[in-house]
């Protein structure tokens, strides 16, 4: 398969993706959950039949509890996040969930202050950055004996750029579960991005060590040629691979719980556009970037 050819489509189906990504982020932004903000956290089963959420929120209206948002689980439970309250609070929240014909069972309540919160947004973004830095010197020093016809460091740049695209998905993706069903971002979603990014990166590596191997081989007459090669070579791996994980996080999804289920909806969109991303944009980049070279 000629994967060199339609690089045109590739790049313009891309620049779809991630141009929509920016522009949910910035239109909506993220919803961030109380691991960043601060706040509580309640989850609660309900004995009998669940109330809807619009009827729970009635009941909570005469609280000052700031922007609540209530997410089913299961089949009769329901997790409410509100704003930090003290336990004096806590307390009339739930006797007041409970004066009804259904009677309720109080699994858990966690309390995250806001300096917490701050200090965890802060921390995620250094360690976001160092990341990505951490893997661009790495690709730089693995595919340092490289000199023709691109420099190691471009396979770094060309890195970076796949791992933006594999991250900017997932996260337009939120962006749009958070504004129209109060989908927040989590320490687990994030956990599960950094995931994809070194998830993102393995494929990646895979692509362009098959490459250094067919440059040093000489399998194609022009780099365009070897770089095709080098695909379809490690074209089987990475899609048994893909598959592999995404069956399991499928599983994780459907069957693990309201807890995973952003958890490993955020693994799956992003595997699966990394998948793409090394078979189709790594190797095209390549040539984009020794035609200016």
């Amino acid at each position: 398969m000629d994967f060199i050819r339609y690089k045109k489509i590739y790049f313009v189906f891309s620049g779809i993706l991630i141009g929509g990504s920016i522009i949910f982020v910035i239109a909506f932004g993220l919803n961030p959950g109380i691991d960043f903000t601060g706040g509580s956290i309640l989850e609660i089963d309900y004995l009998g039949q669940r109330p809807s959420s619009q009827e729970i929120r009635e009941k909570l209206s005469e609280f000052d509890l700031g922007e609540i948002y209530i997410q089913p689980s299961d089949e009769k439970g329901v997790i409410i996040r509100m704003k930090d309250v003290p336990e004096d609070i806590h307390q009339a929240v739930i006797q007041k969930l409970g004066v009804s014909e259904n009677e309720i069972e109080e699994k858990r309540f966690e309390s995250l202050g806001p300096v917490i919160g701050k200090e965890l947004k802060g921390k995620t973004a250094t360690l976001t950055v160092l990341a990505l830095l951490s893997i661009v010197i790495y690709i730089a020093l693995a595919f340092r004996k490289i000199k023709r016809p691109l420099p190691s460091w471009q396979y770094g740049i060309v890195s970076l750029i796949i791992l933006f695209h594999d991250i900017a998905i997932p996260v337009g993706v939120f962006s749009i579960l958070g504004k129209f069903y109060g989908v927040q971002v989590t320490i687990p979603v994030v956990a599960a991005l950094l995931t994809v990014v070194g998830y993102a990166i393995n494929n990646v590596v895979v692509v362009f060590d098959r490459v250094r191997e067919g440059l040093i081989k000489r399998i194609g007459v022009t780099f365009e040629e070897t770089i095709n090669k080098s695909i379809n070579q490690t074209l089987a791996r990475c899609l048994n691979t893909s598959l592999t994980t995404l069956l399991v996080l499928l599983a994780i999804f459907f069957f693990g719980g309201i807890t995973l289920r952003y958890f490993s909806l955020s693994l799956i969109i992003g595997i699966a556009a990394g998948t793409y991303s090394s078979i189709f944009l790594a190797g095209p980049l390549l040539t984009i970037f020794r035609r200016y070279a």
